[in-house]
């Protein structure tokens, strides 16, 4: 467990999220977040689609080679990333990709402070952009300072350390977390909206990391056995968010869970969609390696279908 702990302590910032924090004014969670009426567009995705990727690391495909060369530095894109596989199956040439590592709702409307300093991702949209697929949302909960987090209290050697920590006072940190990352889920939609109204929306998901059930592998997976449960319900929770979220901005969603089940950390190497604290592909600790983002893709073309 030690050295797959000291890999996931090891992740770089760019990788690792932003302070959790709401783009521009914060919501009232009381009133009602659904600021434009939504519309579901079921226009057919073809070649002559306008289309852009906005999205974080899971989207940009950190560290799968080959990466865009002409792509700021710290955003670490990949050319085989889900969203140029869906562009390149479709046949799709007005495409944009400006899916960055370390991105958060907030880097949707504002320069995203990494390398290269990329300008708002929204920037991308054009009033007849004519598809766009979204993966946000992990940053904004904080996804990989968890997991490290997690790591680090695994060497405490107690049952269940990061659910005691981030249940200390009684309250449950993460769960407050995902329940304030769905107005910011619900702005950025909005906000795609307002650029591309005529815009096609596909939010996409967060893909199985955890064994479904049972024991995990503890070089892949270093976190104390007790805290097991409460770290697997966190995707499929966080998925939650962003269906119903899409849903009521009259968007589409990609559910990558359920396919992505038996394709975990704890898989072989040539199953796994996911590696896991020490990676064994080109990908980022925790992160999509270049079979999972087939898999995404896939799923993607599946649902537009």
């Amino acid at each position: 467990m030690v050295a797959g702990v000291s890999a996931l302590l090891a992740l770089t910032v760019t990788t690792s999220c932003s302070s959790v924090k709401d783009p521009g004014s914060k919501p009232d969670a009381n009133k009602p977040v659904q600021t434009v009426a939504p519309t579901l567009s079921r226009v057919p995705v073809t070649a002559k689609t306008t289309y852009v990727a906005l999205g974080d690391s899971y989207a940009a495909g950190v560290k799968i080679p080959p990466l865009v060369a002409d792509a700021p530095a710290g955003c670490s894109r990949s050319q085989a990333n889900y969203a140029h596989l869906v562009a390149q199956r479709i046949g799709i040439v007005d495409f944009v990709d400006v899916t960055c590592s370390g991105a958060t709702t907030v880097d949707m409307a504002a320069p995203q402070k990494v390398a290269g300093s990329p300008p708002p991702q929204l920037d991308a949209l054009r009033a007849d952009t004519g598809f766009v697929i979204l993966g946000i949302g992990g940053n904004d909960f904080g996804f990989t300072e968890v997991l490290r987090t997690c790591g680090e209290k695994a060497l405490n050697r107690s049952l269940s350390p990061c659910k005691n920590f981030f249940t200390a006072d009684g309250h449950d940190e993460l769960a407050r977390r995902i329940e304030e990352l769905g107005p910011r889920i619900a702005g950025t939609l909005d906000a795609i909206k307002r650029r591309a109204p005529t815009a096609r929306i596909l939010v996409v998901g967060y893909p199985s990391i955890l064994p479904e059930s049972g024991p995990v592998c503890p070089g892949d997976a270093p976190f104390a056995p007790g805290d097991i449960g409460y770290l697997r319900d966190l995707v499929p929770d966080i998925n939650n968010v962003l269906a119903t979220r899409a849903k009521a901005a009259g968007a589409e969603y990609a559910d990558i869970y359920t396919p992505s089940l038996g394709h975990d950390v704890c898989r072989p190497v040539d199953t796994k969609w996911v590696e896991g604290a020490d990676p064994a592909a080109d990908a980022a600790p925790m992160h999509p390696n270049a079979r999972g983002h087939q898999g995404i893709a896939e799923t993607i073309l599946g649902t537009l279908d």
